[in-house]
């Protein structure tokens, strides 16, 4: 079990050079519709000034920087150095007027944004790996303006039996393998024990309005394998 932020840190530093090609191997390439959707629920806008927090290689940050155009901004949020690395370096993967996106290393615990400061926020596949998720929803209820929306996206347990039988299968069949094959056998084996601490939507729903999101809904999909976490402050 990863119970310090060093370690979660050095995990994701050491996966960045294939992260993009398992996660499109792994979600057989449904992993961005998912992302669209956290965008959609964003409520990002032209013009926006949009936070992407626990950015990895970026594939939010450059679907909000498509949403905010020209005249918006983006912010893309992490703490691995070798992810924030391979964010800068990609070629842009969209066409037309978009935002340009400043690249950030920071905590997602400590962000160095100040208070009311963005209208809208994403957050893909970190919330799960933070150490501190109140404190993680607290942040983000501070720089967000008001009346703004910010979605997250993460790996769930299934509350039905079948459902949660088939991801524990295709953790352990397929993913744990893969990922052994590339010599990455820790860094992905944590999956399944983070997956079982993690709160389930209905909890996170909880969490925020406890932080003071005066809305909260928490949708599953993939048959609540996935979930996407929407609230506004």
């Amino acid at each position: 079990m990863i119970d310090n932020s060093t370690e979660v840190q050095a995990i994701f530093n050491r996966i960045a050079p294939v992260y993009d090609q398992l996660n499109d191997a792994l979600s057989l390439g449904l992993h961005k519709i998912w992302k669209q959707m956290a965008v959609m629920w964003s409520e990002a806008n032209d013009g926006d000034t949009c936070l992407d927090l626990c950015c990895g290689s970026g594939d939010l940050a450059w679907m909000l920087a498509k949403c905010a155009g020209s005249k918006g901004l983006v912010y893309g949020v992490d703490f691995s150095v070798q992810q924030l690395a391979i964010a800068r370096n990609r070629r842009s993967p969209l066409c037309g007027q978009i935002s340009p996106i400043n690249w950030v290393e920071a905590d997602a615990l400590n962000l160095p944004f100040a208070d009311n400061y963005f209208d809208c926020a994403t957050m893909g596949y970190g919330l799960r790996n933070v150490l501190d998720i109140p404190r993680c929803l607290q942040e983000l209820y501070r720089v967000l303006k008001p009346n703004s929306q910010a979605a997250i996206l993460d790996m769930h347990r299934p509350s039905a039996s079948l459902a949660r039988s088939f991801q524990q299968w295709y953790l352990d069949t397929v993913v744990v393998p893969v990922a052994r094959n590339l010599d990455l056998t820790q860094e992905y084996a944590y999956i399944s024990p983070s997956l079982t601490k993690f709160p389930t939507g209905q909890e996170q729903v909880a969490l925020a309005y406890q932080v003071g999101f005066v809305n909260a809904k928490h949708y599953p999909i993939a048959g609540g394998m996935m979930g996407i976490l929407v609230i506004t402050k």
